[in-house]
């Protein structure tokens, strides 16, 4: 409730301040509204879209996953053309720069809630607000992203192989739906303008997640229930837990790589009976396996993007060091659960 209500007060803010925001609406994403969150609600994610009719995409790596973006002739977005940089590339600086300041600005208006915004994170497409909750801190990421209205670029073609999962309408009505750009800024970029923009799946993410069993009925009130979500969830605890007590060898990792190996498994085990609500331990360490599997490779494919790794071999030592972990509790019966 709290969120809702700051986050309102702040969209109706920036749509009122100049015209190029004016268009904007919201989107919640992520854990909390995918309903697969482990702990208490103290993180939300929040994207703001901005309609935008057609853009020019332009691989600036071979990910597949950032690009530069150019407008076609004449855009209808004209209010957009002050955040060229000098190539008329559109530079996600420069747009999360003037949102920031509105909001931050904003902000100073909102008297009967604690809220502030964190430092600027290097290289984060997020604007994070930190809203006091006596006794603790709710951190809001507010990320900028671009819904434009063309279809998915070539780097997608092979991905989202969901047809033996959720079918080959579902695939077809996914990949005709909008595409979404962040403001993230490429770390491989040869020189750092912070003008590039990365594809996000949320939305599809967000609807497989919410519609997740091969038949529709699946965990619905009536249906029958399985436990794809559970293990989701107690991969994720897992992952976290480890992090609270390595943080520094497990920067790396996020609880996206867990997402896209849950994706990844779903598809190899896509009958609602390969995770019957009471196989829970069994499915558990087919997916676990999995996991280690991508782990000992230094190979996890990006689920949307194929030739994406999400998991680099320069990366190799922190994914030994999981690896390790994981084994460690594995041979132990998961201690990290009883505590």
């Amino acid at each position: 409730g709290v969120v809702n209500d700051v986050v309102s007060r702040l969209i109706q803010a920036i749509r009122s301040q100049d015209g190029s925001f004016s268009s904007i609406k919201r989107l919640g994403a992520g854990s909390y509204y995918e309903h697969v969150k482990i702990s208490e609600p103290n993180e939300f994610d929040i994207m703001l879209l901005m309609p935008v009719a057609r853009l020019q995409l332009d691989e600036c790596d071979d990910t597949g996953a950032y690009y530069y973006l150019t407008f076609k002739r004449n855009p209808k977005e004209k209010y957009l053309l002050k955040f060229l940089d000098e190539e008329n590339k559109l530079s996600a600086f420069k747009m999360l720069q003037a949102l920031r300041e509105i909001i931050k600005r904003e902000v100073k208006n909102i008297k009967d809630v604690e809220v502030s915004v964190k430092r600027k994170k290097a290289g984060s497409p997020a604007i994070t607000l930190l809203i006091k909750n006596p006794p603790a801190e709710i951190a809001v990421d507010i990320i900028l992203t671009l819904e434009v209205q063309q279809s998915w670029p070539p780097s997608t073609h092979d991905g989202l192989r969901i047809e033996q999962w959720l079918g080959r309408k579902v695939r077809g009505d996914f990949r005709n739906k909008s595409l979404y750009l962040v403001a993230k800024q490429n770390k491989n970029e040869k020189v750092l303008k912070g003008n590039t923009w990365r594809l996000s799946f949320s939305h599809i993410e967000k609807a497989m997640m919410n519609n997740h069993g091969r038949s529709k009925t699946c965990c619905e009130s009536d249906g029958p229930k399985c436990c794809r979500k559970s293990c989701l969830k107690l991969l994720k605890y897992l992952l976290e837990q480890l992090k609270m007590e390595y943080t520094k060898e497990l920067e790396k990792f996020c609880s996206y790589h867990i997402k896209t190996a849950f994706f990844h498994s779903c598809v190899m085990w896509p009958n609602d009976t390969d995770w019957h609500v009471g196989d829970l331990d069994h499915c558990f360490q087919k997916y676990l396996g999995y996991f280690v599997h991508c782990l000992q490779k230094s190979q996890l494919p990006h689920f949307f993007i194929p030739k994406y790794n999400l998991l680099s071999l320069e990366d190799k030592a922190s994914s030994d060091f999981l690896l390790r972990q994981i084994n460690s509790e594995l041979n132990n019966g998961f201690p990290i659960f009883q505590k």
